[in-house]
């Protein structure tokens, strides 16, 4: 069963990614056959910086592997090293109805938020189809809100499979399980574009800086309070044990702890979580060689799958 997954490299990792969906796949690695690759092509629909692209592609190479990706046990490689992607996405383009990504999404929210409509925004789902299905994945690993996404690429491998015989496996979602929404420093969800984000790997003085300045409401010290609608206690809930959130719970209700103390503990809890992990990120970014070698691996070892994907199409759609 191979399962496979893409992240794009658009900024600092925080808080929210980890819990939405590095920790669910990392905790799932040593189960099966596991892709994993950073989406730099995408990214260049929105990031149009070279440096950056480059700076960012590489944290997010530190950051998974400093987070736990074994490489021995997962295939993790930079989109841009297989370049047979490229080459499946403009097969896939030819069966692909123009109607069809006009109507994602993804496509219809950017365009909302002043992003150029260029074709790379529009034919993006195609690439993600050919990112995919050259791996013959089984499982694509989608949130609820994103499953249309992979509904977008059986219809492509359906039509293309229709059209020149059957090629390509399609693809079931692994639909990640109920996360609750991770509350931002504000209150509101944690992104990047709200700026609330609490960053895996800042320096401790800004992770305190930002775990303090979390946003409560002013309930005085002395009197109770209710944990289930407090962004401090919810954030400590994920890394606590079931034992130990119940007993801050208990602490809320009955009154006399202060949300400065609640905020203290939280900081305790995410620095014994990633205090090693940053250790283990630095002693990375020190052998940039050995990291490189990482990801030549999981590249090299990808496209021997990807070739062979790419020569059953090309032979189906007469290009042999």
């Amino acid at each position: 069963m191979r399962t496979l997954t893409g992240i794009q490299p658009s900024g600092h990792l925080h808080i929210g990614n980890y819990f939405g969906s590095m920790k669910p796949m990392l905790d799932r690695q040593h189960d099966g056959d596991m892709f994993w690759f950073i989406a730099n092509y995408h990214a260049l629909t929105t990031v149009h910086d070279a440096a950056l692209l480059r700076a960012q592609t590489w944290d997010v190479a530190l950051d998974f592997l400093a987070c736990g990706l074994d490489p021995a046990k997962t295939v993790f490689y930079r989109q841009s090293d297989v370049p047979e992607v490229q080459e499946l996405a403009w097969l896939l383009s030819i069966v692909t109805p123009l109607g069809l990504l006009e109507r994602c999404h993804s496509y219809k929210d950017k365009l909302a938020k002043g992003i150029m409509p260029s074709h790379g925004l529009l034919a993006y789902p195609v690439l993600m189809a050919a990112d995919i299905l050259i791996m013959q994945s089984d499982l694509v690993p989608v949130g609820k809100d994103q499953k249309q996404h992979l509904e977008v690429t059986r219809d492509i491998a359906i039509k293309f499979n229709n059209l020149f015989g059957e090629t390509f496996k399609l693809p079931e979602p692994a639909i990640a399980e109920a996360v609750a929404v991770v509350p931002g420093t504000d209150g509101q969800k944690m992104s990047k574009s709200y700026g609330n984000t609490i960053e895996l790997f800042a320096e401790p003085k800004a992770v305190k800086k930002k775990i303090m300045s979390i946003v409560t409401d002013s309930t005085p010290l002395e009197d109770p309070k209710n944990p289930d609608t407090d962004n401090v206690y919810a954030l400590y809930k994920l890394f606590a044990t079931p034992d130990e959130a119940a007993d801050l719970a208990a602490r809320y209700r009955a009154g006399g702890l202060g949300y400065g103390t609640a905020k203290k503990e939280l900081l305790a809890k995410f620095e014994a979580v990633f205090a090693p992990l940053r250790e283990k990120r630095a002693a990375l970014a020190a052998h940039p060689d050995d990291v490189e070698d990482i990801l030549r691996d999981g590249a090299a070892r990808a496209r021997v799958v990807a070739r062979q994907t790419l020569q059953a199409a090309r032979r189906a759609v007469g290009l042999d």
